[in-house]
């Protein structure tokens, strides 16, 4: 398993709905070619991040409740959180905005 750690609804509920801080939630699917482009790089920033925020990876297929929550209508879409609550989204494979994004965010 990478660094991301992979998140299902009732983790969400428990964990991250809850937690504090800045949590960055990657909706993607095994038959997206943009989402399997994305992937090293999202590994790579989970491993970069691992001590200030927490990277998630959610399968869309696997877990459609939780995508339907963000209203993720395309994949990749990553989803941002502060304290729980949702403050911004990227769609598509753009690893140097997700950087940028939590950048801005832990800061």
């Amino acid at each position: 398993m990478g660094a991301a750690k992979i998140l299902s609804l009732a983790e969400f509920e428990k964990d991250v709905k809850r937690s504090k801080g800045v949590s960055v939630i990657d909706f993607g699917a095994t038959w997206c070619g943009p989402c399997q482009a994305l992937a090293p790089a999202y590994e790579k920033l989970a491993g970069e991040y691992a001590q200030r925020a927490n990277l998630y990876k959610v399968d869309v297929d696997a877990e459609g409740d939780l995508a339907a929550a963000f209203d993720v209508m395309s994949v990749p879409t990553v989803v941002f959180l502060k304290d729980g609550t949702k403050v911004a989204e990227i769609k598509g494979n753009y690893p140097d905005r997700i950087r940028t994004q939590i950048d801005s965010l832990l800061h």
